[in-house]
């Protein structure tokens, strides 16, 4: 296993990020991140600032000959997802990240790699050291907690970025720039319940719905994976109707952003009919891997006899429960009618754990078009208020609108065609990115958003491709060096 990225080329780039995977910076724990970056900076004699929000900005003047370009602000994002495998120990507050060459492709060993977004974090330091890049005015800006609520991007004050131009490095597929995106809104909902005890005569098991592919909600969800939270509870509801099932607890998914790839329930089945419904479980994973072909190849639904547990969630709230994840709206919404393959609107029901006294679910709802993101909501609302719930709409965030009329963008076609011999693909994306929420802070400022490519992220098998991150970097340079001028 060959873990000398550093050894890659561009070798600066892949040296940093052969740094950045060394320092724990999962979401909220992004401290070491920004210590790396402030240092960085000291070390270069680089004028930086860090912000009320922990943002750190970086900011060098034009080099001789390119005062007359306008200000290019680079930006990237300091957290991580953290994901890993079931079976691996890894603690994503203290641990490296253990990334390695594979062929191809830099990966990690059973949790996500962190290329995003620690390519552009590594681009920009690149960028800002090169002492052969020719530059008006540039500027690096990494912002905090981008993965779970744009943090960062929202704390961004007026009057500390001075640029004229934003280039994003958060986009994941090499020769594509992405001029506008979709909103967010969380959802949070809590189903309040009351413990019973567990009579006698029931047999408890452990269900457990696993090896789905899962990645992230906005880039992959139009591939139609299977959502572990929705596959668990589908199980669940036949059986409690079928076999008079009960629920001790749940938990199922994880981050809002992930669409989920596990999710396990302890339940109690009457002895009788224990037999029945483990024949069914199995059943149930024959029936997920012939819907899913293709698309899933690892689906596994197992069910383990396990400890009775002392209490389980009442019998009404169980089904209840069961109706409303069962009906909540997931995946796809509605594709966008003016852009061929764009997801306009859709959901991730991310989330579903209880705690001994309530089941809380969460969401994330994207979409282009904030109507149709408000509706969505209200379906979503509709469904677990009739069984009970509470339903909050939390960090809500619209689109950004494309500009096609972009000097930018005009620069940045230019570039690429004449780098690669042909223009590149400009898009829109369902995923979130920091530009919309930079753009209401400092709406004059022209946006655009790429990156290299990177698959299967927010997954453990995130892997970057190592010939598209040179392209990325030639990129890059060449889009600096020609600048719009003032």
């Amino acid at each position: 296993m060959n873990k000398n990225i550093a050894a890659l080329q561009p070798r600066k780039v892949w040296e940093h990020f052969q740094e950045i995977c060394a320092i724990p910076h999962p979401s909220y724990h992004e401290e070491g991140i920004r210590d790396y970056i402030v240092a960085f900076a000291r070390k270069h004699g680089i004028e930086y600032k860090v912000d009320e929000a922990g943002n750190v900005l970086l900011r060098k003047p034009a080099t001789p000959g390119m005062e007359d370009r306008k200000g290019i602000v680079l930006q990237a994002h300091m957290d991580m997802v953290p994901q890993k495998n079931g079976d691996k120990e890894f603690d994503f507050e203290k641990d490296a990240i253990q990334a390695y060459v594979d062929g191809e492709w830099v990966t990690a060993d059973g949790t996500t790699l962190g290329a995003d977004n620690g390519m552009g974090m590594s681009a920009i330091l690149a960028a800002m050291e090169s002492p052969d890049l020719k530059h008006g005015p540039l500027e690096g800006l990494f912002t905090m907690t981008e993965e779970t609520g744009m943090d960062g991007a929202f704390g961004l004050k007026p009057g500390l970025l001075t640029g004229d131009i934003l280039l994003n490095l958060d986009s994941e597929t090499e020769g594509e720039l992405y001029v506008g995106c979709a909103g967010g809104l969380d959802a949070n909902i809590t189903l309040e319940y009351r413990e019973e005890e567990v009579p006698a005569g029931y047999e408890a098991f452990t269900v457990t719905v696993k090896g789905l592919r899962g990645g992230h909600s906005g880039m992959e969800i139009i591939l139609g994976r299977a959502n572990a939270n929705k596959a668990l509870f589908r199980l669940l509801r036949s059986a409690q109707t079928r076999f008079g099932l009960r629920i001790a607890s749940v938990d199922g998914g994880g981050l809002r952003n992930a669409i989920p790839r596990e999710a396990t329930a302890v339940v109690l089945v009457p002895a009788d009919q224990a037999a029945g419904f483990t024949e069914a479980a199995a059943g149930f994973e024959a029936v997920l891997t012939e819907e899913y072909k293709g698309v899933e190849d690892s689906v596994s639904v197992t069910v383990v006899p396990t400890g009775t547990p002392a209490r389980m969630i009442d019998e009404g709230t169980a089904r209840k429960l069961a109706d409303a994840v069962c009906g909540c709206p997931n995946g796809v919404f509605r594709m966008s009618p003016s852009m061929n393959g764009l997801v306009q609107t859709s959901n991730n029901l991310a989330r579903v754990v209880s705690d001994g006294s309530r089941v809380k679910l969460q969401c994330l709802l994207r979409s282009s078009v904030r109507s149709e993101k408000e509706y969505l909501a209200d379906m979503i609302a509709s469904v677990f208020e009739l069984a009970g719930g509470r339903c909050e709409f939390v960090g809500g965030y619209d689109g950004w609108n494309p500009d096609m009329n972009s000097p930018i963008l005009k620069t940045m076609r230019e570039s690429y065609e004449a780098l690669y011999g042909k223009e590149p693909a400009v898009m829109a994306i369902h995923a979130g990115l920091e530009c919309g929420i930079i753009g209401g802070t400092y709406p004059n400022l022209d946006m655009i958003s790429f990156g290299p490519t990177i698959c299967y992220p927010h997954s453990p098998d995130e892997k970057v491709n190592i010939a598209s991150v040179g392209k990325f970097w030639e990129f890059l340079c060449h889009t600096i060096e020609n600048a719009p001028k003032k």
